[in-house]
Order: C-alpha cells, then structure tokens, then sequence
C-alpha cells in the first residue's frame, strides 16, 4: 500500500517534468519578414486576456543605418481596429501587451525609408488558466495551472534568447559590413595615390622632355 501511495504522488511531478521537456521541443522559429514599405503578420488569439508577448530585431539592411535612420514601427491592432501597442522608430525591441479579447490581430510593420529591411520577429500567446476557468471547466484541475505557469515561464526564457541571439546576429553583420566598407575604401584610396603618382611622373617627364628640346634649339 505504501509503494502505490508513493507512486501516486510522484506520478504528477513526473507527468509535469515530461510537458515540460516536451514544451522545450516545439519552440517555433523566428519568422523573417522583409519589409520594404509596410508588411503585416496576422495572430489570431484564443481567448480574451491572454499575454502576448514577443520581439523583433532589424538583422540585415540594404543601407548603412547612421544615427538621423528613423528605425522601424511596430503596429499592434485589434479585431475591432483598435491600436493596442505601439513602438517607433527602433532598430529591435520587446514587447508585452494582454489582449482585450480574442480575435485576430494584426502586427504590422513601417519602414519610413523604403529600403529593404530584413526583420526576425517572434510571437507568442500565453494562456494561464484562472478561477474562473477552474470553476467553469471541471476537468481542469489546479496542476494544469501550475503547468501552464511554468511553461509560459520558460517560454519568456526562450523568447530571451532568441531576441539576444538575433541581436547577436545583427551586430556580427554590421561588423562585417562596416570592415568590407572599411577594406573597399582602403583600396581605392591607393589605387587613387597609384593614379596620382603615375599622372604625376608622366607629366614631369614630359616637363623635362620640352625643356630639353627647348634647350637644343
């Protein structure tokens, strides 16, 4: 009688270890968005309140962003058009909102300058089961709660990573870019003093030429 007891209440924390292992290997990636004008991603949520949380980073441009660049907006809307969130004029950023009711919303993206803007954005919607849930539904029992709550925590770890991770990635570019920049200008620059020192003896030996004709006239 004892082994069964003992099994019954470690049953619930290995069911608990394996949803949550589970949930670290159905983690969806980034989706890449190219923004040229304007370009929108539709969510559609479930349930009214959920936390949708998510973040976006600028990885690749077209054009080199100096500090007068106007960045890039992040639109949030609701199923009735409502704006919910907003951010301006920013190269990447988190953001976090609960929405007002289920439906689909719509997160659309500006990209003032109109040059190609290659954009990783990540999404995701939490659902955490409440009282009242628990009280409607009456196969729900509270550690389906405790499961969500720690899936949605480990979920905001991940979201984490990838948002560090795309950063990461954007600023091994623009290294990469600005020492190709820096190599190309490098050898033009000496190919530009090469040409000048070529016109250069050119002309002074043609100088040298007509002086000595001048001379042996």
């Amino acid at each position: 009688m004892e082994r069964k007891r003992s099994r019954s209440i470690r049953s619930p924390e290995v069911f608990l270890l394996l949803v949550l292992l589970a949930s670290c290997f159905r983690h969806p990636d980034a989706l890449s968005v190219t923004v040229t004008d304007e370009e929108c991603v539709y969510e559609y949520i479930l349930y009214d309140g959920d936390t949708v949380s998510g973040n976006f980073v600028v990885v690749d441009h077209d054009i080199f962003w100096g500090s007068d660049h106007p960045g890039i907006d992040l639109v949030v809307t609701s199923p009735g058009g409502n704006t919910v969130h907003t951010l301006k004029g920013t190269s990447g950023d988190k953001f976090e909102f609960k929405a007002p009711r289920a439906g689909m919303y719509k997160f659309c993206f500006h990209n003032p300058q109109r040059t190609p803007e290659t954009v990783s954005f990540y999404i995701h919607v939490g659902h955490i089961p409440n009282e009242h849930n628990l009280a409607k539904d009456e196969h729900l029992d509270p550690i389906n709660v405790k499961i969500a709550e720690l899936r949605e925590a480990l979920e905001s770890v991940t979201g984490e990573q990838r948002y560090l991770k795309a950063r990461e990635s954007r600023h091994r570019r623009t290294n990469e870019s600005t020492r190709s920049r820096l190599i190309f200008y490098t050898v033009v620059e000496y190919l530009t003093l090469v040409c000048a020192s070529v016109l250069q003896v050119v002309y002074i030996r043609r100088l040298f030429s007509k002086t000595v004709a001048y001379n042996r006239v």
